[in-house]
């Protein structure tokens, strides 16, 4: 039976162990440093929540953070990122270990002081990440049950943003671009448009799955072919829409610092066309003189 090595006791719920294919690892648990020395055997059948640090810059980092926090909290948030791993079905970024320790528990050192942050990306977030959505609202319910803390909704936001920058291992503060990049460029179109879009409608919630995908083909720098004689159709049927879909395929291309398709162009315009003649279906139907 393959065995791990205690190098470190780090508190009663963490240690640091020698893993016979990983080496240096991060071993949460209740009560699993309790009395143990460095050099103890524990059989890896018996561990669940361990975490792989191969950067010694990240192992450093987390092993400064933990003398800052409360154990149970360091217990609850081995449950919650054991509980993504799970769901997650898929290697995480190894730095989720650090940077949802240190939001969580800054969050929660927040909440103790009666400071509310508002997300302003809340809807955008449960509409483009849905899957890493549902598993923060877990976590935050394991929060609110372990620490009987509860961080609300806007957290719950927050949290997605980190699970889906350990799945797709973007960094958080690209993934927050994104969000933000995201509720800008919709922005513009209602400005346009002259149209609040309805929060809950499909036509809403296509066009952020659009935009989404549209700037992770761009970073990747995904190569989207042209149909010309349907751009030419559009630009011609649509030019109104075909001007506002390219003004948002520029700002991309500015804010992500990356070349942006002409088809990208053609494929907005559809979705915008959608959203116009929503508009016009809307204010047609609005009061008819009697």
């Amino acid at each position: 039976m393959s065995s791990l090595k205690v190098a470190k006791a780090l508190n009663n719920n963490v240690i640091i162990g020698m893993h016979p294919e990983h080496d240096e690892v991060v071993v949460i648990g209740k009560g699993i440093g309790f009395n143990r020395k460095p050099g103890d055997l524990m059989p890896l059948d018996s561990v669940e929540k361990l975490f792989i640090l191969k950067s010694h810059e990240e192992q450093e980092q987390y092993k400064r953070l933990l003398p800052e926090l409360d154990e149970k909290l360091i217990e609850v948030i081995g449950e919650v990122l054991h509980l993504v791993q799970l769901q997650a079905k898929k290697p995480l970024n190894e730095h989720i270990l650090i940077a949802l320790t240190d939001h969580i528990a800054f969050s929660i050192n927040r909440h103790k002081q009666g400071i509310t942050i508002h997300n302003p990306f809340l809807y955008e977030t449960r509409e483009i990440y849905p899957q890493e959505y549902k598993m923060a609202e877990q976590a935050v319910a394991l929060i609110k049950d372990k620490m009987d803390v509860d961080l609300g909704e806007d957290e719950i936001g927050f949290v997605a943003l980190h699970i889906y920058s350990a799945m797709t291992n973007q960094h958080i503060s690209e993934v927050r671009k994104d969000s933000r990049l995201i509720a800008d460029m919709v922005q513009v179109v209602e400005t346009t448009l002259d149209y609040r879009i309805p929060l809950q409608s499909l036509d809403y919630s296509r066009l952020l799955t659009h935009l989404r995908f549209a700037i992770e083909r761009v970073r990747r720098g995904e190569i989207v072919q042209e149909i010309y004689r349907l751009d030419k159709l559009l630009n011609e049927e649509y030019p109104e829409m075909y001007m506002l879909a390219w003004k948002l395929t520029k700002i991309m291309e500015k804010r992500l610092r990356k070349p942006v398709y002409p088809a990208e162009v053609s494929y907005l315009t559809m979705h915008l066309q959608r959203l116009s003649q929503r508009k016009q279906g809307e204010q047609q139907t609005v009061i008819k003189p009697e």
